[in-house]
C-alpha cells in the first residue's frame, strides 16, 4: 500500500491556464501579433530573468517594484539575477548589446510573455502575470507618440473591446521638471501629516509619485498641488500639443489629465494609460509613455524612445468571449469493433496529414455512448467503421448538424470532410 502524502499545490499568486481557457489567450495573442506587424512591428523574445542591476538602474532603486516586489536571487557565480517584473527595460538591454541602433531607421518591437512580481495576491493581481508590449526607438517626432496609442486602441478595438478611455499627459523633460520638481515638492512638505506612510517615504526620493497615489488621503492632500501642464519648457510643450492634434478626429476618447505620472523613474514627455470603467478599482489595462534617456543609461547612444505594456489578465477579463468561435474538430472517428481500431487509426492520420481537424474515440462502447461523446466534441461529422464497412473499406459519414449520413469509400472520407 502506497503511503499517504500531502497534496502538491501551486504557489499561491499563480494560475494554470487549462485548454478552454488557454483558447482565448491564443487568440489575444494572435490579434496582437496581427495587428502589430500591420504597423511593422517584430517580435523580440527576451529572457526571464536578467541581471538585477538591469531593473534598478533603469526603474529606479527607490521605486516600490525595486524596493519591495522584485524576485531576485544569487546564482552559484554570486551574480544577483532577477526575474523580470517588466519588460521595457530587458528591451533596452537587449537593443544596446544587440547594436541594434545601427539600424538607421526606427526600430519597432514587440514581445509577450510573464513577468514575475512579489505583490500580495488579490483580483486583477498575481505574482505571476503576462503582458504584451511594444517599444519605437529612434524617433522623438510626436507622430511617433500618436502612433503607437493608435496601434494599441487598434488592437483593443479589433478585440472588439470598447468603454475604453485615454489618459494622457506630457511629464516634461530633463530641462523642465527638476523646476516642477522642486515646486511640487515645496508643496507636499506642507501636507506631509496628511499622506499615507509609503508617500511619507516617496516625497523626497520620488515626489511625482505621490500624486499617483492611490488612497483617498493622498489624493484629497494633493488636490491642490501644482501641475506639470503650469510648468513645460515650450519644446515639451509643442511635442505634446501635436501629439493630441494627431490623435484628434480618431475615436479615441481621451481625458488630458496633468496628474497623470508613471510608476518608473525612465518616464518622461508623453505619459499615457488607457483605463475601463468595468474593472473597478484595478482599473488600468494599458501604461506607457516616453523614456527618452533610457538608451543612453545601459551604455548605448543618445535615443529617443516610447513603448506602453498591456496586462493580460486584466484584458481577458473584458473580452467577450461570445464573440470568439472556438475551434472544434472536423470531425470525430469511432470504431465499433477492437479489428476496425487500426483502420480507424491510420484514417485518423491521413485526415490530419490533410490538415483535418480529428477527434479519435479510444474507449469502445455502444454507438449510442460513443455518438454521445462525438456530439459533445462539437465536431460537424461523425466518422464510423464496423465489422460491415471495414469489410468493404468503407465508412459510415454523419453530417452531425442535420442528421444525414452516407456510406463511402474510405478514400472519399476526406473530400466529404473538407468540403
Amino acid at each position: 500500500m502506497r503511503p499517504k502524502t500531502d497534496k502538491l499545490l501551486k504557489i499561491k499568486g499563480v494560475k494554470d491556464v487549462l485548454p478552454d481557457e488557454a483558447y482565448f489567450w491564443q487568440q489575444l495573442e494572435q490579434v496582437a501579433r496581427s495587428v502589430f506587424e500591420r504597423y511593422q512591428f517584430g517580435e523580440i523574445r527576451i529572457p526571464t530573468f536578467e541581471k538585477t542591476e538591469v531593473f534598478v538602474r533603469s526603474i529606479g532603486e527607490n521605486s516600490d517594484i525595486v524596493e519591495k516586489e522584485m524576485y531576485t536571487l544569487k546564482d552559484r557565480g554570486g551574480d544577483s539575477l532577477t526575474l523580470r517584473p517588466e519588460g521595457t527595460a530587458p528591451v533596452v538591454r537587449a537593443y544596446v548589446e544587440e547594436k541594434l541602433f545601427n539600424d538607421p531607421s526606427v526600430n519597432r518591437l514587440y514581445y509577450m510573455g510573464p513577468m514575475f512580481r512579489a505583490e500580495r495576491p488579490q483580483a486583477g493581481r498575481q505574482r505571476q502575470f503576462h503582458q504584451i508590449g511594444a517599444e519605437v526607438f529612434g524617433s522623438n517626432d510626436p507622430s511617433i507618440d500618436a502612433e503607437l496609442i493608435l496601434m494599441l486602441f487598434d488592437f483593443f478595438y479589433t478585440l472588439r473591446i470598447e468603454g475604453l478611455e485615454l489618459r494622457l499627459n506630457s511629464l516634461g523633460c530633463p530641462n523642465c521638471r527638476p523646476g516642477y520638481r522642486e515646486k511640487l515638492l515645496g508643496f507636499l512638505r506642507k501636507h506631509i501629516d496628511e499622506l499615507c506612510d509609503d508617500c511619507n517615504r516617496r516625497v523626497e526620493k520620488n515626489p511625482f509619485r505621490v500624486l499617483d497615489c492611490k488612497s483617498i488621503n493622498c489624493q484629497k492632500a494633493t488636490e491642490k498641488a501644482p501641475t506639470i501642464d503650469n510648468n513645460r519648457c515650450s519644446p515639451c510643450e509643442q511635442h505634446f500639443t501635436q501629439t493630441i492634434s494627431l490623435l484628434e478626429g480618431s475615436k479615441i476618447p481621451i481625458n488630458l489629465d496633468p496628474k497623470l505620472v508613471r510608476g518608473l523613474d525612465y518616464y518622461s514627455n508623453t505619459a499615457f494609460e488607457v483605463k475601463s470603467a468595468s474593472l473597478g478599482a484595478q482599473d488600468a489595462i494599458a501604461g506607457g509613455g516616453r523614456y527618452n534617456g533610457l538608451v543612453e543609461q545601459f551604455g548605448g547612444p543618445s535615443t529617443p524612445a516610447i513603448g506602453f505594456a498591456l496586462g493580460v489578465e486584466r484584458l481577458l477579463t473584458l473580452l467577450d468571449k461570445t464573440k470568439f468561435v472556438e475551434k472544434k474538430p472536423d470531425a470525430y472517428l469511432i470504431s465499433l469493433e477492437s479489428r476496425c481500431e487500426d483502420t480507424i487509426f491510420n484514417l485518423t492520420k491521413t485526415l490530419r496529414e490533410q490538415k483535418l481537424s480529428v477527434e479519435r474515440g479510444i474507449e469502445h462502447g455502444s454507438l449510442k455512448s460513443q455518438m454521445r461523446k462525438a456530439n459533445r466534441s462539437g465536431a460537424k461529422f461523425a466518422v464510423i467503421v464496423g465489422l460491415e464497412e471495414l469489410s468493404s473499406s468503407m465508412a459510415i459519414v454523419k453530417n452531425m448538424e442535420d442528421g444525414e449520413q452516407k456510406t463511402v469509400l474510405l478514400d472519399e472520407v476526406s473530400r466529404i470532410i473538407g468540403q
